[in-house]
């Protein structure tokens, strides 16, 4: 059956973006149907994403004369942005950027918003000298604009605290203004900023904070010292901590609202010469449903994984050092293996992540669950598959190789330089080689490298012979290749540091009969690298340097995280 509509006939807008291409008529009026009566025909389309932000942008710009911008790289006035408040920008699709003589700049993604401009001349009380935006641009301006830990934070004026305030006086305290707004504007600024961490820590009669942002730490804003107290109290509470104790650490979580979405943030303490520090691990819930897809793999390394990771027994090691991604692999392959017929059973120090579906048991030394004593159990709930967050000793090393010869798959992580030197560890946490070779299916050796941001990267290109005196090995039929590098300044999007997000490097060693029978004879590294060079092993070095060449992430990068 035919689709009818009942719109009205197209307005001389509407006509105008189905001439000019940026959308079919059917689709328009699809649009006009089921939101043309809440919203204006632009805002709705961009909304609904029906089309390209950029090409509607230079349309407005031409059809009304309105002057375009891109508002990345752009600095603004703090005063100036401060005088509509976020909501309002919101709710307008709106930003005033900049005062004029007798105006003031105000970037818009619909300038034909009528009712939108005259609330923003009565709300503004001057004349608007409008510029049209993109509307993802905006919103990411509007965010950024409404967090700003240096310029919106005056804490100067705070009374210090007594040393020998009671937990019911410090409880007061934090809940005054100030240091509640703080404490949520840090977190909300983090969470925005995509940063994994928070740390605040004294330094110098100060308070410095910093992000942890795609793996790199960021300064983001300096308090003063006399608000210490308070703030590590506020944060305390929130954590169910006990604020009285500042001699030994304690760890916490909870949990806040930040644009809608539940965050969980778990908390550690630290007490230092200078006082206490404390570090907020931002807990992305987005990593317990992530595919292997999302983590980068090459194709071709990809594709032994699976048949791998198909084996109904054996032992997957996934080896780097911290903050590699292991624990972020070894979800996404439980998502990949997590079905009904199966039972899968993870030991974790600690769970960061629900699993849907999945058994978890989180370590308790105090309890007695040890990584051992919890694998010990598990052996006898019937598991299929088996995940031990981390192997710390001999004890649960060896246990894990058995779990593997008894027929059960285990997949568990070791901290190692790379995939040939971890037959070696294992030999000096005292596991037999035997044992190794028999039980060990195969060993990632795994780094996370920065995105680049694909907004404000800058080509260039790079000679055969600058990249082979960098240690990378290059086809001899290519002179020169093209690659990227990042903004100086970055952009709005990528938090000027010039990468947005990461991409994971991949080595992985297959267990071959050959590799087994090496690794049984204790063969030297050397050996073991002649032996996977024979079989196709992609080192870490190759897989960072084809993410360089298809424009992923840049030589500067890869040569910081596999120094």
């Amino acid at each position: 059956m035919q689709r009818t509509f009942t719109t009205p006939e197209l307005s001389s807008l509407a006509r105008g973006l189905v001439n000019a291409g940026l959308v079919s008529e059917e689709e328009l009026r699809e649009v006009l149907t089921t939101k043309g009566e809440q919203l204006s025909l632009i805002r709705a389309l961009v909304e609904e994403r029906r089309v390209d932000e950029m090409a509607l942008c230079h349309f407005l710009s031409e059809r009304y004369g309105v002057e375009e911008l891109d508002l990345n790289g752009l600095s603004f006035d703090p005063g100036v942005v401060a005088l509509l408040p976020s909501r309002a920008a919101r709710r307008y699709l709106a930003l005033p950027i900049r005062e004029e003589s007798s105006s003031i700049m105000v970037a818009m993604v619909d300038p034909t918003d009528v009712v939108a401009k005259d609330d923003l001349k009565t709300v503004l009380r001057r004349d608007l000298h409008l510029v049209v935006v993109a509307y993802s641009q905006l919103l990411a301006t509007i965010e950024r604009s409404q967090l700003n830990l240096k310029e919106q934070f005056d804490l100067s004026e705070l009374a210090e605290e007594r040393n020998e305030a009671s937990q019911a006086d410090v409880a007061d305290v934090v809940e005054d203004g100030p240091i509640v707004s703080l404490v949520n504007q840090m977190i909300s600024q983090a969470v925005l900023d995509r940063a994994s961490d928070i740390h605040v820590e004294p330094i110098n009669g100060a308070i410095r904070i910093r992000f942890r942002i795609d793996g790199v730490l960021h300064e983001v804003g300096r308090l003063n010292a006399n608000v210490h107290a308070k703030l590590m109290t506020r944060i305390k509470i929130l954590a169910g901590l006990d604020i009285s104790e500042r001699r030994r650490p304690q760890d916490g979580r909870f949990s806040v609202g930040i644009e809608g979405q539940k965050v969980d943030l778990r908390v550690a303490t630290l007490p230092t010469y200078l006082g206490e520090k404390v570090v907020i691990r931002v807990l992305d819930t987005g990593t317990a449903r992530l595919d292997l897809e999302d983590l980068g793999f090459l194709p071709e390394v990809r594709r032994l994984y699976d048949r791998l990771t198909d084996k109904p027994w054996g032992t997957i090691l996934i080896t780097g050092p911290t903050g590699s991604g292991k624990s972020t692999t070894l979800y996404a392959t439980l998502n990949r293996l997590n079905r009904v017929e199966t039972n899968i059973i993870t030991v974790e120090d600690p769970v960061e992540y629900q699993l849907s579906g999945i058994a978890q048991i989180q370590v308790n030394a105090g309890a007695g669950i040890t990584f051992s004593s919890a694998l010990r159990s598990i052996l006898r709930a019937d598991p299929d598959i088996i995940l031990v967050g981390e192997v710390r000793d001999r004890e649960t090393a060896e246990i894990a190789i058995e779990s593997a010869l008894t027929g059960h798959l285990v997949l568990t992580s070791l901290h190692t330089n790379d995939a040939l030197s971890t037959p070696t560890r294992l030999f000096e946490m005292g596991v037999e080689p035997y044992l190794v070779a028999s039980a060990l299916t195969a060993v990632i050796g795994q780094r996370l490298a920065r995105r680049l941001c694909l907004n404000c990267r800058v080509p260039s290109t790079i000679s055969r012979d600058e990249l082979n005196q960098l240690g990378f090995v290059t086809p001899a039929s290519e002179e020169a290749f093209q690659l990227f590098h990042p903004a100086p300044q970055g952009c709005v999007r990528c938090s000027r540091t010039g990468y947005y997000g990461r991409v994971a490097l991949h080595e992985l060693l297959e267990i071959t009969e050959a590799m087994g029978r090496a690794i049984a004879a204790r063969a030297p590294i050397e050996e073991l690298q002649s032996i996977a060079n024979a079989q196709g092993f992609i080192t870490l070095r190759q897989a960072g340097l084809t993410q360089v060449l298809q424009g992923v992430t840049s030589i500067e990068e890869i040569l910081r995280v596999l120094i």
